[in-house]
């Protein structure tokens, strides 16, 4: 190789190097490189702009977010500051600590799924997690404004809850054996209540819903009364559950406004979706109570599809007529000696379903008839399936009230197949 040619070479990788440092330092022009993301050359000071305003909005957006639930934490802490409650804030972490990362689920419903967990102290508990919280957290608020100011006997208590981020959690003490439906729809022997039994938890479930109306502060209307929400304790206590539809209104307040109805098909009460029977209030638990009632104590379910007569398809209104005409009801597993307490919780569940409200009794009054001798309760009219067979004969009946729209397509409801707090073990 001559001089020539190696000095050409040097020269040769010097241009090469020369020309691979310049193409490197133009590709901190952020014009260019953002040249290359859109295709056309971008001066740098509006790059730079460009991409400032990109941070500045993500950082926004986060900072908002993050201060939507540090506000909707502070009301929750002030809530319960101002009321005097005293459940227990967990981290996300001691949650998944207590549920042994979720590993013993209980049930799902229309508001989140549930899981068995232990305290450190030693008690089980019933781990709420709720899945389909509103971003402002208002299922959250509303489930912790009302069970986290109850203490009572026939309604479970709120023993915690987390809300860290997108996790909200409620904690609830754990009831071992579960919610009612299984021992009311139930025909296996080993969950078989007697009517002894059942008639004892229909008096725990009236005392407690008879609370929520009056025994405090401000009158709680549940909206979703079934055998689901009622949960059962180690001794079969029954305690009101599932508190995610429920609404606080002033003890003065009669009549109360709703956007929607809510509640389950089939324990719904009629006002909730006409607007011509009378106003929404307490009445509508009552009517829900009552169906579930009705259910206990015939052991199955008042809507029966597959029953053998037309007459039987709704068993309210054939419970009714078998009464009516002095008939003898024909009911499994029964002795002569609880006839007498089947008889006392139909006609109370009777006078609980009566299309107008206003014809309806109160809890306090249906724990009353509950507890009254058989022969001192009367039967009610005859319940009606919808306004226009008695809104003409019941009109002078009743005194006027407020009337309240609904859009009857609209409604919140819990899943109905999956109990919410139990152990279905």
């Amino acid at each position: 190789m001559s001089k020539g040619t190696g000095l050409l070479q040097i020269i040769g990788v010097e241009a090469s190097w020369n020309y691979y440092y310049g193409v490197l330092y133009s590709r901190t022009d952020l014009g260019l490189v953002m040249g290359e993301v859109t295709g056309h050359y971008i001066p740098p000071y509006f790059a730079a702009r460009f991409l400032l305003g990109i941070t500045f909005l993500f950082w926004l957006l986060t900072y908002t977010w993050r201060r939507r639930h540090i506000s909707v934490y502070r009301d929750i802490e002030e809530f319960l500051e101002d009321n005097n409650l005293m459940p227990i804030r967990y981290s996300y972490n001691e949650i998944k600590k207590m549920t042994r990362g979720f590993r013993d689920k209980l049930g799902e419903g229309g508001f989140g799924s549930v899981y068995k967990g232990k305290l450190r102290s030693g008690p089980f508990v019933a781990v709420k997690m709720l899945g389909k919280a509103k971003a402002n957290g208002q299922e959250f608020i509303s489930e912790v404004a009302t069970i986290g100011r109850i203490h009572h006997t026939n309604v479970v208590q709120l023993i915690g809850f987390c809300f860290e981020g997108s996790k909200h959690a409620l904690i609830y003490e754990f009831m071992p054996n579960g919610s009612l439906d299984k021992y009311v729809f139930s025909k296996e022997i080993s969950v078989f209540l007697s009517y002894e039994e059942m008639y004892a938890i229909s008096i725990g479930v009236a005392h407690g819903i008879a609370y929520l109306h009056q025994g405090c502060n401000m009158q709680i209307l549940h909206f979703d009364i079934k055998p689901h929400n009622i949960l059962l304790d180690k001794n079969f206590i029954p305690k009101v559950s599932d508190f995610g539809l429920a609404k606080l209104y002033p003890i003065d307040d009669s009549i109360v406004t709703l956007t929607a109805a809510r509640g389950t098909i089939g324990y719904m009460a009629p006002e909730l979706f006409y607007d011509n029977i009378g106003g929404v209030s307490y009445k509508a638990d009552v009517y829900s109570f009552g169906m579930l009632l009705m259910e206990m104590a015939s052991r199955r379910k008042n809507l029966n599809a597959d029953a053998e007569h037309s007459s039987q398809l709704y068993f309210p209104l054939w419970i009714y007529d078998q009464f009516n005409e002095e008939k003898e009801i024909e009911m499994e597993y029964i002795t002569m000696e609880e006839k007498d307490i089947a008889k006392k919780m139909f006609i109370v569940a009777l006078w609980c379903i009566q299309l107008m409200p206003c014809d309806r009794p109160s809890m306090n009054r249906v724990v009353e008839m509950l507890e009254e001798n058989i022969e001192s309760l009367e039967l009610p009219p005859k319940p009606a399936l919808f306004p226009r067979e008695t809104i003409e004969q019941n009109e002078d009946s009743c005194p006027e009230e407020p009337s309240h729209s609904t859009n009857s397509n609209t409604y919140l409801q819990e899943d109905a197949t999956v109990p919410s707090l139990e152990n279905s073990a």
